[in-house]
């Protein structure tokens, strides 16, 4: 998941300083600049989160440390369980990060975006 945020906050680098080098000018002690920044930033995360949820496939984060998704019988999962996984991560984001941290109480180490959409990542063979 690391990685796969430092491709969206190179993205989010790139797009400023093409802004910058072509003339805009940007204030970031500027309470709306601050805003529309991080509107960005979640639009682009978002973008990036769903493309592979519509491409049934992984993400590029998880392709580079060779993980692949797989759900509880150890088969690909269905666009419908990625997309409820994708909603299982916003969830335990808006709970404070309290479902990512379930994973270190569970017996299984799964969060609760792995117990909703049934899916978990699993070495690549």
């Amino acid at each position: 998941m690391l990685l796969d945020a430092s491709v969206v906050t190179i993205g989010l680098a790139v797009f400023v300083i093409t802004f910058h080098v072509c003339g805009g000018s940007l204030d970031l002690g500027d309470r709306v600049c601050q805003a529309v920044l991080g509107a960005a930033a979640f639009a682009l995360f978002a973008f990036y989160r769903l493309l592979p949820v519509l491409w049934n496939q992984d993400t590029p984060g998880m392709a580079w440390t060779r993980l692949r998704l797989v759900n509880f019988d150890g088969l690909p999962p269905t666009r419908r369980q990625r997309l409820w996984r994708l909603a299982g991560v916003l969830l335990c984001f808006a709970s404070a990060g309290f479902g990512f941290v379930w994973a270190l109480l569970d017996q299984e180490r799964l969060g609760w975006h792995d117990h909703i959409s049934r899916t978990f990542p699993s070495p690549q063979l």
